[in-house]
């Protein structure tokens, strides 16, 4: 996924179809004059629907289309035939879409699985033709009911990216390498900051045959949760992870100080990120002899951790098997 193509966010107007309106006919033919009512009722009036599709990883196919307009419906006709259904335009999105109103930016609902369906914006309503209207004291209704106008709203779509892992460090912590080295991702690698500009997904393989997936989030800074750096646009991501891994470089000045750090900025985006497993692992630990990798131990925070280097594949294994394991937990 390069830069350009990534698109997490777009904002669009959508107008559904109008209902078709109900038909006023009275019957005739050779035989009858005038005969009693046989208005068909009108179609009801396109929907405009989101569909889930893990074939999608962006909603770039969306960013040029600031306009979604669904069909109308069709009038009814005597005889009492129904008119033609508006045709639903349907919307093919991500999993992990969440479709919001842009005035009130009230979240109505999740795209979360594949070929689920959600009605956007509804369209109006067939009117009844006038054989709904006959009685017995008005046999010949010469009047139907009109269809019932498509709606127009602006809407919000937004992709939080499902993941079973999420990635969570500063800058050049290691995210990238080691996406690189367990899955077949191949994320831009380079030793300055915010080179992963980017959500990049991989597909890590495990024993068995089984596979997670993984989500190298870009890269926080301090006071990300206040937007500075990349900030919320890719906080967001990391919602939707059922483990966080955190990662901190062994030759950081204090890596308890610094998982910390990360875990205020995840607190003040979102306090309910506190309450997802997570783990530590300390990356480039080829740089560490094991004397200093035991004093080190001394001072980290009280969470499942690991030391790994990507590069010398060190620890990688026993990493897969502690994620594997906090995925499954019951």
């Amino acid at each position: 996924m390069s830069g350009s193509n990534f698109v997490d966010y777009v904002k669009i107007c959508c107008r559904s179809g109008a209902g078709g309106s109900g038909s006023y006919h009275l019957h005739r033919d050779k035989k009858t004059a005038m005969g009693g009512p046989d208005g068909g009722d009108g179609g009801r009036g396109g929907h405009i629907i989101l569909k889930g599709n893990k074939q999608f990883w962006t909603l770039l196919h969306l960013k040029y289309r600031k306009h979604v307009i669904a069909e109308a419906g069709v009038n009814g006709q005597g005889g009492l035939r129904t008119g033609k259904r508006g045709e639903d335009e349907i919307l093919e999105v991500p999993l992990g879409t969440i479709a919001r109103d842009a005035e009130t930016g009230e979240i109505e609902f999740e795209i979360t699985e594949e070929g689920q369906e959600k009605v956007l914006l509804a369209g109006g309503r067939g009117g009844l033709g006038n054989w709904h209207f006959r009685t017995s004291t008005n046999q010949t209704p010469r009047y139907a009911q009109p269809g019932e106008e498509g709606q127009e709203s602006w809407k919000i779509l937004e992709l939080k990216i499902l993941a079973d892992v999420g990635l969570v460090g500063f800058p050049n912590a290691g995210k990238s390498t080691l996406l690189s080295v367990v899955s077949a991702a191949k994320p831009e690698i380079a030793d300055y900051p915010f080179t992963t500009l980017v959500p990049n997904l991989g597909i890590v393989s495990y024993r068995d045959n089984k596979s997670f997936v993984m989500a190298d989030i870009p890269g926080i800074i301090e006071g990300a949760s206040q937007g500075k750096g990349l900030g919320i646009r890719f906080l967001r991501h990391i919602e939707r992870n059922a483990v966080l891994l955190f990662m901190v470089p062994a030759d950081s000045k204090d890596i308890h100080e610094e998982y910390k750090i990360l875990l205020k900025e995840l607190e003040q985006y979102n306090a309910e990120l506190l309450l997802k497993p997570r783990m530590l692992a300390i990356t480039k630990a080829d740089l560490l002899d094991e004397e200093l990798t035991e004093e080190i131990k001394k001072d980290l925070p009280n969470i499942p951790h690991i030391f790994i280097s990507s590069v010398a594949q060190q620890g990688i294994l026993n990493l897969k098997d502690m994620l594997w394991k906090e995925i499954n937990a019951s």
